[in-house]
């Protein structure tokens, strides 16, 4: 939720940003309507107050006369506020100076490139084919217990899937290697490390809503009788893990690594990379997310990018850092930057990972807030950020490390968690 001070301080600044967002919505309405509120609200305190006066005189018809005339103005108040509250949750985030403004993702920065994409001397299969090959996916038993776009996971590949859980785990809570990355990278921020949480997937639909995720519901799977939600990625259940929540200022930063099934009906994407265990219904995820004060939030999120860095060093993944331009941003983001990995199978990168710099956006919907040591009280700042998808790194292991004799060789790194160097041996 935007904080309708910063959009007064310049409106034609604010409606260009919606406009570069691709968000078609009425700011000289939004203003017109908190001018409104403020009025009314005005006159309220004023009513009441003049009606305590009649109290104390003992001017009960006056005080009774004034109170039906409060009852009229608090209703015409309730419609206002609701009016302005359902616009204001339209309204976009502001965008950092850098971002690339454009109608489409091709205008996405390449920010850097890391690895050279790998070559072999044979011709590679995509995952599907190998995952075949090495009985490690079996999307065809999934279609029929479950439906389309669900798979059972097998064998060697599920050790893979822990060993990458532990892995992001126990580097995203080293202090040391926190610490490495903040001297290397010279940030003024704390080691703090990152808290592993295993969440709920179940969410009431009311605080989906407050998260601005609750929406397109042909996207989501619902409990409607008990109005739950089943998540779609695993931030939801960190973000309102704090709502309501008053931190102090020493608490913060709070950093957390969360692991997550997540669930998603993929409605708009039928007909597209359908092949092999891209999109899926189910899924798993590990999130990043920080919430800190104004002063240390954009060096938080260029933490996130190095941890990033770091694991996908180790792991000898290709990638690429992508700045993603006016379009190809959240409403919620101020600055989101993505991981594509190079996929050799299917000879291109796909996004395995998003960092969403959120500012006050979110936690003003979630009331999450921290109290300054000299009492004063500000909304946290956010970010967000994917660890690792699981399958799509999965995908990208597979595929990059297949070898002619169709086994796939182990990241280094990933060895000891499984005690062997090659799926299919």
């Amino acid at each position: 939720m935007i904080d309708i001070k910063k959009i007064r301080e310049n409106i034609d600044a604010y409606k260009q940003i919606c406009k570069n967002k691709n968000k078609n919505v009425d700011v000289d309405l939004l203003l017109k309507l908190d001018d409104s509120r403020k009025e009314l609200q005005k006159k309220l305190d004023d009513m009441k107050f003049q009606q305590k006066e009649f109290a104390a005189k003992k001017d009960f018809d006056g005080a009774k006369n004034l109170k039906s005339e409060i009852q009229i103005i608090e209703v015409e108040y309730d419609k206002v506020v609701e009016e302005f509250n359902k616009l204001n949750l339209t309204m976009p985030n502001f965008y950092h100076p850098n971002t690339p403004i454009w109608e489409n993702e091709e205008k996405n920065v390449v920010i850097k490139v890391c690895w050279d994409v790998p070559t072999f001397d044979f011709e590679p299969k995509d995952h599907e084919e190998l995952g075949k090959l090495r009985d490690i996916i079996d999307k065809e038993t999934g279609a029929i217990v479950s439906w389309t776009r669900f798979a059972y996971i097998k064998w060697d590949l599920v050790l893979l899937q822990l060993a990458i859980m532990t892995f992001a785990f126990r580097t995203l809570g080293n202090r040391d290697i926190i610490q490495k990355v903040i001297d290397e990278k010279k940030l003024n921020i704390k080691n703090t490390p990152y808290i592993p949480v295993l969440p709920p997937v179940i969410m009431k639909m009311e605080v989906m809503e407050k998260m601005w995720r609750l929406h397109p519901m042909d996207e989501r799977y619902c409990l409607h009788d008990d109005k739950q939600v089943l998540v779609w990625s695993a931030e939801h259940t960190m973000w309102s893990m704090y709502m309501d929540k008053m931190f102090d200022e020493s608490e913060l930063p709070v950093r957390l690594i969360w692991y997550s099934t997540a669930f998603r009906r993929e409605a708009w994407t039928y007909g597209k990379d359908v092949k092999g265990i891209i999109r899926v219904h189910q899924f798993d995820k590990m999130e990043m997310e920080t919430f800190s004060s104004p002063e240390t939030w954009e060096q938080e999120q260029e933490l996130i990018i190095w941890m990033w860095e770091y694991m996908m060093w180790l792991l000898k993944l290709p990638y690429r850092l992508i700045e993603c331009c006016t379009w190809d941003m959240w409403d919620i983001d101020y600055r989101h930057v993505d991981v594509e990995t190079y996929m050799a199978g299917q000879w291109t990168y796909r996004e395995t990972h998003t960092s969403d710099l959120m500012t006050d956006f979110q936690s003003r919907r979630l009331n999450t807030r921290f109290k300054r040591n000299n009492w004063d009280k500000e909304f946290v700042y956010m970010n967000d950020a994917t660890a690792f998808a699981m399958w799509r790194t999965m995908i990208a292991i597979i595929e990059n490390n297949q070898q002619k004799d169709w086994t796939i060789k182990i990241p280094d790194v990933l060895i000891p968690y499984i005690g062997k160097e090659n799926i299919g041996k």
